[in-house]
C-alpha cells in the first residue's frame, strides 16, 4: 500500500469520518442530482464513499469500482465510477465550499483577521501547459482556507478581486497581486493590503503626485535595519490610496537566489537584464496600507508567514496529487479537482480537531471546568 492510501486509511471508518461532515450533506446530493438517476446505488453516504475510494486513495476509476465491489459497497463498473464522478460535480463543490469554514480568528497582534492569497496551476496528462487554476486563501491564524475558486486557464488570472473581503481583512500577496485594481477592491471593502512590491504593475507616487525613484533611496539602506517611506497608489477611479514602502537588503544568499531567477527568466525570454533590474535584485520591498503605528518589521514578519500558504498547495500537490490532473473530459475534471479540495480541507478540519483532542475532555490550560464524578 502506497503512503498516500497508508495516510488516508481514517477514510474507510465511514462512522468516524461521517462526522465530519457539514450539515445536510446528504440531502444536498439529491438536491443538485449526484444521485438522481440512481438504480442500483441509491444512498448518498454510498455513493461518496466510492468517490472517497477515487479521490482520497489515489485509486483508478477500474480499480475504485474493484474495490467498491469487493467491500460490499456496490456492484459498480469503471465507466458506473466516472459518470458518477460527473454527476456529483456540484455536491463536490458544494462539500468544498462548506468544509473551508468561517476561518475567523484574528492575529492577536492586530485584533483582525490576517489571509494569504495565492493560486496554483494544475495540468491534464499530455498536456503542454497548464489547464486549471485554483485560487486559494487562507486566514494565517488556523491555516483554515476562507475562500477556493476552480477556474481554466484562460480566465484565471490571480486578483485580490476574486475574493470577497471583510472590513478588517488584512490581504496578503505576491507581486502578482500588487496591482491599483486590486489594491481598490480591498481598500474599498473595509481591508489593508500587504504586498510585495511589483515595480511594473504598482507604481507608486509621493504626496506631490510624482513617481517616485526607488534606487536612491534604497542604496540609503545600511545593515539589516529596514526603513520606509510614505508612497501613494493611484487608484483606477482616479483618486490616491495611501501607504508605505518598506524595504531592507537581502542577504547575499537571497540575492543570488533572486538574480538566479531573473536570469533563467531573462535567458527564456530572450532579454538582456538591464543594470537597474540586477541592483533591484539585491532589495526585497513590501508595500502595505496598514497604518503608520506598526512598526516596519513588525510588517515584514507578517509577510513572512505568507509562505503558509505555499505549503498547504505543497502538501495538496503532494499527498493528494493534486498537480496531476487524470481526466481530460472538462466536467469530470472540474469534479477531480472540487474532489481534491473537499479531501483535502476534511483532512485539515480532521488533523485540527485532532489536535485539540484529551481523554479526560478539556485542555489543561483553561481555567477549571466543573468535571464528571468518579
Amino acid at each position: 500500500m502506497s503512503r498516500t492510501k497508508e495516510s488516508l486509511a481514517e477514510f474507510e471508518d465511514w462512522e468516524v469520518l461521517s462526522t465530519f461532515l457539514p450539515i445536510g450533506w446528504d440531502e444536498q446530493a439529491r438536491k443538485v442530482g449526484a444521485i438522481r438517476r440512481a438504480r442500483y446505488i441509491k444512498e448518498p453516504a454510498t455513493v461518496l464513499r466510492i468517490l472517497l475510494l477515487h479521490l482520497a486513495s489515489g485509486c483508478s476509476l477500474a480499480e475504485t469500482a474493484a474495490r467498491a465491489s469487493a467491500g460490499g459497497l456496490a456492484q459498480i463498473s469503471a465507466v458506473g465510477v466516472f459518470k458518477r464522478l460527473r454527476a456529483a460535480e456540484p455536491w463536490l463543490r458544494w462539500l468544498a465550499q462548506r468544509m473551508r469554514g468561517a476561518a475567523d480568528l484574528p492575529m492577536k497582534v492586530l485584533g483582525r483577521r490576517l489571509r494569504a492569497v495565492d493560486a496554483t496551476a494544475v495540468s491534464e496528462p499530455g498536456a503542454t501547459g497548464a489547464d486549471w487554476k485554483v485560487h486559494y486563501a487562507v486566514n494565517v491564524a488556523d491555516l483554515q482556507c476562507d475562500f477556493f475558486e476552480l477556474t481554466d486557464i484562460r480566465h484565471g488570472g490571480e486578483t485580490f478581486r476574486r475574493v470577497p473581503v471583510v472590513a478588517g481583512d488584512i490581504m496578503m500577496g505576491d507581486r502578482v497581486y500588487a496591482t491599483p485594481p486590486g489594491v481598490a477592491h480591498v481598500v474599498g471593502a473595509g481591508g489593508d493590503v500587504l504586498v510585495r512590491l511589483n515595480r511594473g504593475t504598482l507604481p507608486l507616487f509621493d504626496r506631490y503626485g510624482r513617481r517616485m525613484a526607488l534606487l536612491p533611496l534604497l542604496r540609503l539602506l545600511k545593515g539589516k535595519s529596514p526603513r520606509e517611506w510614505a508612497a501613494r497608489v493611484q487608484s483606477p477611479n482616479g483618486g490616491w490610496i495611501a501607504g508605505r514602502l518598506i524595504a531592507l537588503r537581502q542577504s547575499v544568499e537571497a540575492a543570488n537566489w533572486q538574480l538566479k531567477r531573473l536570469q533563467r527568466e531573462a535567458q527564456h525570454k530572450h532579454r538582456t537584464l538591464s543594470e537597474e533590474a540586477l541592483e533591484f535584485a539585491h532589495y526585497f520591498m513590501v508595500w502595505t496600507t496598514l497604518r503608520s503605528d506598526l512598526e516596519a518589521s513588525l510588517i515584514l514578519e507578517l509577510y513572512r508567514l505568507r509562505w503558509q500558504i505555499e505549503l498547504v498547495f505543497k502538501r495538496m500537490k503532494s499527498i493528494l496529487g493534486l498537480g496531476h490532473l487524470p481526466k481530460a473530459d472538462p466536467l469530470s475534471a472540474q469534479a477531480w479537482l472540487e474532489g481534491k479540495l473537499f479531501v483535502g480541507l476534511l483532512i485539515e478540519h480532521m488533523v485540527d480537531t485532532a489536535s485539540s483532542f484529551s481523554p479526560w475532555g478539556y485542555p489543561l490550560a483553561t481555567a477549571p471546568e466543573p468535571l464528571a464524578r468518579g
